[in-house]
C-alpha cells in the first residue's frame, strides 16, 4: 500500500484526492490530510472521502511514501520547516505550489526525490492539463508512479523546470482566459438579441466541439480556421475584426505578463 500525506487541504488537494479515489489508484485509509488553519474543511473531507484527518503528524510523515505539498504559497516555507522535523528520508515530495522551485524545497527538506506539478482547476472534473518536472533523485520507475497517480485528474506532460513559468501562464491560468472569452461572446450574443441561456448553451457546445476537433486530429489550428472561413463570408468578417483589434497581440501580451509574474513570484522564495 502506498501511504500518501497531503500537507494542505485546499481545492487542488481535494481534486487530487477525488481523482485518486475515483480511479481506485489508492484506498481511503492510505491517505492522510493535514491542514492547521481549517479544521471544518478537514472534517468535510473526512465525511466525503472517508480519509484520515486524525493522523499523528509525526507518525504519518515517518510512514509516508509520497507527500503532496498543497498549501498556499505564502505558507510554504513555514510548512516545509515544520514537516522537515519528521518526514522520512525516502519519501517522495510532490509539490503543487506555484512558484516554489525544487531547489527551494531541497533547501528545507534536503536532497531527496522531489517533483513539481502544475495542474489547473479542471482537475476538479478530471480534465486537468498538468505539467510535471522532477529532480535527478527521481528515477524512471518513480516518475511512472507519480504520473500514474496524477493521471487520475487529467493528462500529464513532463517538462523542464524552467518551462514551468510558461506552463503556469498557458495551462495553469488558461481556464480563466477561456472563461473570459466565454463571458464576452455570451454578452455580445445577448446584445444582439439571444437569451443568455441560449447564448451560453450554443457557445459552450461550440467550444467543446472545437476542442474535440483540435485534440482528435492532425490538422493545425490555422488550417481548421481556414476551413471555416469562406472568402467574403460571415466568419471572415468576424476574423477581420479580431485582427484589426490586434487580438493576437493581446494574447501574446497575456501569456508574457503571466509568465513574467510567475518568475517574480518565484523569486520571493529564493
Amino acid at each position: 500500500m502506498t501511504n500518501i500525506v497531503f500537507v494542505g487541504a485546499g481545492s487542488m488537494a481535494e481534486a487530487i484526492i477525488h481523482g485518486l479515489l475515483e480511479e481506485n489508484k489508492v484506498s481511503p485509509d492510505s491517505i492522510c490530510v493535514m491542514n492547521k488553519s481549517d479544521q471544518k474543511h478537514l472534517q468535510y473531507l473526512q465525511s466525503k472521502y472517508q480519509i484520515d484527518i486524525m493522523c499523528s503528524e509525526k507518525l504519518a510523515l515517518q510512514k509516508a511514501d509520497i507527500v503532496f505539498l498543497a498549501m498556499k504559497p505564502k505558507d510554504a516555507i513555514d510548512a516545509c520547516k515544520d514537516i522537515s522535523l519528521y518526514i522520512n528520508k525516502t519519501a517522495t515530495i510532490v509539490s503543487v505550489i506555484a512558484g516554489v522551485s525544487i531547489q527551494t524545497i531541497e533547501s528545507y527538506l534536503g536532497e531527496r526525490p522531489i517533483a513539481r506539478v502544475m495542474p489547473n482547476t479542471s482537475a476538479s472534473v478530471g480534465l486537468s492539463a498538468s505539467a510535471l518536472c522532477c529532480n535527478d533523485k527521481i528515477n524512471d520507475l518513480s516518475k511512472k508512479v507519480i504520473i500514474n497517480l496524477l493521471e487520475s485528474i487529467g493528462t500529464v506532460m513532463l517538462v523542464e523546470e524552467e518551462d514551468m513559468h510558461v506552463v503556469t501562464a498557458l495551462s495553469g491560468s488558461g481556464p480563466a482566459y477561456l472563461y473570459y472569452f466565454a463571458e464576452q461572446f455570451e454578452a455580445a450574443a445577448v446584445l444582439h438579441g439571444l437569451s443568455k441561456e441560449d447564448a451560453r448553451q450554443l457557445f459552450f457546445q461550440t467550444m467543446k466541439g472545437a476542442a474535440h476537433m483540435l485534440m482528435n486530429g492532425s490538422v493545425e489550428p490555422a488550417e481548421l480556421r481556414r476551413k471555416v472561413t469562406s472568402p467574403g463570408g460571415t466568419t471572415e468578417a468576424g476574423i477581420e475584426q479580431l485582427m484589426s483589434h490586434k487580438v493576437d497581440e493581446a494574447i501574446f501580451a497575456c501569456i508574457d505578463a503571466a509568465q513574467q509574474k510567475s518568475r517574480i513570484l518565484g523569486k520571493q522564495f529564493e
